[in-house]
C-alpha cells in the first residue's frame, strides 16, 4: 500500500499489513476434486485493484494467490522454485531466457493462457504511466528504461524490447545483464499473466479480475466487506476442493479471532496478540506455528526528517535501546524471534548474529550514543503504526523502552488503515518513525535488500526512509551480474553489511507463522510468504 502519486513496491509477499501473516503447495496435481462446500477466512482491505502487477501488500496478494497461477510456484519445504504454468525455463548465460508454457491453462473467461498473456502483463507493469507497484521487477529487462525513463519524463516505447513472442507457447526474455535469480523471481505476482479483457478497462478489471488460478471471482469486490471466489471447474492443475471461499474483511483482529472461536470464520492467519498466550492450548494441532519470511522493522524517515534521524549514532542508539528478547517473549509469547540480520533466517544468505552490537540490547551504550549525538529536536519522537493490524501492543512497548532507556518522549501514532500510513509515507507527509514489515516476494537474499533500500525503491519500491548509498548500489549491481551462485551470494551479504552499518531501518523481529483454523476444515497450509493454500483446504 503506497503513495497515491507514485508507484511503490512490496509483497507479501509483500509489505505486511497485519501482525502475523499466513503456504502454498503446488497447484499441479491429478485434476480430481472433492466438491465440498464454502468457508470464510480473514482478510484486511487490499490497497489497490486486484491486479498482480499493481499489488505489493499482503492482503491483495492473498486473494491473487487464489485467483492466479504463475510460471513457477515455490516448494512448501525448501522454498525452491518449481514449474507451474511454465513447461520449462532455460538459459545458457543467465541473460537470455526461453520460457515454454504447458498446454491446457485458460483464464476464467475461457481465453487461452499463451505467451502473449505474459508479455501483455509485463509490458503494462513496466510502463511508468500505469504507476504499477511492481514496476521495479521489470527493470532488469532490456527496454525497461524506455518504458520507465523516470520522473518528469515520458516513455518512448510501449513494449519491452527484451520480450519476444516466439510462438503461442514460447517467449524469450533478454535481460540487460546476467541475473541468476531471474527464474526464482517468476513466482511473484508481478509476473502473473493477464487476459485480453484487461486492456479494455484495467480499473474495472481490478474490481473483478479474470485470473487463471484454481478459484475465480464470485461477483465483484465488496469494499471493506468481503471478496468472494468460487472453484474454477476448468482449471488445468489440481482443482480446488472447496466450492467457494469468502474473504471477510476485518479491521480488528480480536473480532476475527472471536469469530474463529465461534466457527463463524474457519481460518485466521493473522492472530491478535491477545490470543498468543492461549491459542496453542485452545486449538492444539489446529494452531500453526512455524518460521515464515517476514521481518518486522522500525522504519526511519532519513530524507524527510534528517534533523531527527540523519545521524547513524541516533539510529544505533534506538536499535540498542530496544529489548527484542523481551518484546518477542512478553508481547508475542514466542511467536516472533529477535531479528539478528536484515535477511530472514529461512533464506539462503542469512547469517546468525549479523547485526552484532547494534542488534544487541545495551541501554547503557544506547544512552551514551544518544547523548553524544545530541538526541533529537525537542526530545520527541513519533512512532506511527497501522491500527488495523494488531500492532498497538508492541509499538507501545517499543515506545516505553525508548522513553526509559533514552529519556526521549515517544508518542505512538495510530493510522486507521495500513494503506493510510503508506500513502502518507509515500507522499512524504509523515515524518515520524514508523512500523514496517517485509515478507519475501521470492526466496532470495537480494529480495530483502533492493526493494527496500535501493535508490529505485524510493519512487518505485518500499524505501520509505529515502536511504541512498552508492557503495550499496554498486555491490547489488555486481551481485546481480555474477553468474556463480556462491560468489553472487557473498556480494549480497556485503551489501547487507552496508545496510547493517547504516541502519536505515531497524530490524526488530522475524515472523513465525501463527495461524489457527476451526474444526470445520482440514489440510490447512500457510506458506513462507504468509499465504493460505486454499486450493487444498477441505471441509471435515
Amino acid at each position: 500500500m503506497r503513495g497515491a502519486t507514485s508507484a511503490k513496491w512490496v509483497a507479501g509477499a509483500v509489505i505486511v499489513a497485519m501482525a502475523a501473516t499466513a503456504c502454498s503447495t503446488s497447484k499441479e496435481g491429478d485434476g480430481k476434486a472433492k466438491s465440498g462446500g464454502n468457508i470464510t477466512v480473514v482478510l484486511g482491505e487490499p490497497q489497490h485493484g486486484l491486479i498482480g502487477q499493481n499489488t505489493a501488500e499482503s492482503e491483495g496478494a492473498e486473494v491473487l494467490n487464489a485467483l492466479f497461477t504463475g510460471l513457477v510456484d515455490y516448494d512448501n519445504k525448501t522454498n525452491e522454485p518449481k514449474l507451474a504454468v511454465a513447461e520449462s525455463i532455460e538459459t545458457q548465460d543467465s541473460k537470455t531466457w526461453t520460457i515454454k508454457l504447458k498446454d491446457g491453462y485458460t483464464f476464467h473467461n475461457g481465453e487461452k493462457v499463451d505467451a502473449q498473456s505474459f508479455v501483455r502483463a509485463w509490458n503494462w507493469g513496466a510502463n511508468q504511466d500505469n504507476a504499477a507497484e511492481g514496476l521495479p521487477f521489470f527493470s532488469k529487462i532490456e527496454g525497461s528504461d524506455e518504458l520507465a525513463p523516470g520522473k518528469d519524463k515520458k516513455p518512448t516505447a510501449t513494449e519491452l524490447k527484451g520480450l519476444k513472442v516466439v510462438d503461442e507457447k514460447t517467449f524469450t526474455v533478454t535481460l540487460k545483464a546476467p541475473f541468476s535469480q531471474f527464474k526464482t523471481m517468476l513466482g511473484y505476482n508481478a509476473f502473473y499473466p493477464l487476459p485480453k479483457a484487461f486492456e479494455a478497462d484495467p480499473k474495472k478489471f481490478g474490481e473483478a479480475p479474470i485470473g487463471n488460478g484454481p478459484f475465480q471471482m464470485d461477483g465483484a469486490w465488496e469494499h471493506n466487506k468481503q471478496i468472494k471466489v468460487k472453484r474454477f471447474e476448468n482449471f488445468a492443475g489440481s482443482k480446488a476442493k472447496l466450492d467457494g471461499v469468502t474473504f471477510k474483511i476485518y479491521d480488528n483482529l480480536d473480532t476475527a479471532y472471536n469469530d474463529l472461536r465461534a466457527d463463524t470464520i474457519q481460518i485466521v492467519d493473522k492472530l491478535p496478540t491477545s490470543a498468543m498466550a492461549t491459542v496453542s492450548q485452545e486449538f492444539g494441532e489446529r494452531y500453526i506455528y512455524k518460521p515464515e519470511s517476514g521481518v518486522g522493522y522500525v522504519g526511519l524517515p532519513l530524507s524527510t526528517n534528517p534533523e531527527a534521524f540523519g545521524k547513524v549514532e541516533i539510529r544505533k542508539a534506538i536499535s540498542m535501546a530496544i529489548d527484542r528478547e523481551a518484546l518477542t517473549k512478553t508481547i508475542f509469547n514466542g511467536t516472533r524471534k529477535p531479528a539478528d540480520d536484515f535477511i530472514n533466517p529461512i533464506i539462503p544468505g542469512y547469517r546468525k548474529g549479523a547485526l552484532g552490537e547494534v542488534g544487541t540490547y545495551n541501554p547503557t551504550k544506547a544512552k551514551e550514543l544518544w547523548t553524544q549525538a545530541g538526541g533529537v529536536p525537542g526530545n520527541k519522537i513519533e512512532l506511527g503504526y497501522n491500527a488495523d493490524g494488531g500492532h498497538k501492543e508492541w509499538i507501545e512497548a517499543v515506545a516505553n523502552q525508548l522513553k526509559a532507556n533514552l529519556g526521549v518522549e515517544v508518542t505512538a501514532k495510530p493510522f486507521a488503515k495500513f494503506g493510510d500510513m503508506l500513502t502518507d509515507l509515500g507522499d512524504k507527509k509523515y515524518k515520524g518513525a514508523f512500523r514496517m514489515a517485509w515478507s519475501m516476494d521470492y526466496p532470495a537474499a537480494e529480495n530483502y535488500l533492493r526493494p527496500i533500500f535501493s535508490k529505485v525503491a524510493i519512487d518505485h519500491g518500499s524505501n520509505y526512509g529515502g536511504y541512498v548509498n552508492e557503495e550499496f548500489e554498486k555491490l547489488m549491481d555486481e551481485a546481480d551480474k555474477t553468474v556463480d551462485p556462491a560468489a553472487s551470494l557473498k556480494l549480497y551479504q556485503q551489501a547487507d553489511d552496508i545496510i547493517i552499518r547504516d541502519l536505515p531501518y531497524i530490524p526488530v523481529f522475524t515472523y513465525m507463522s501463527s495461524s489457527a483454523y476451526s474444526k470445520s476444515v482440514k489440510n490447512v497450509e500457510i506458506d513462507a510468504q504468509g499465504r493460505m493454500d486454499l486450493a487444498n483446504v477441505e471441509l471435515n
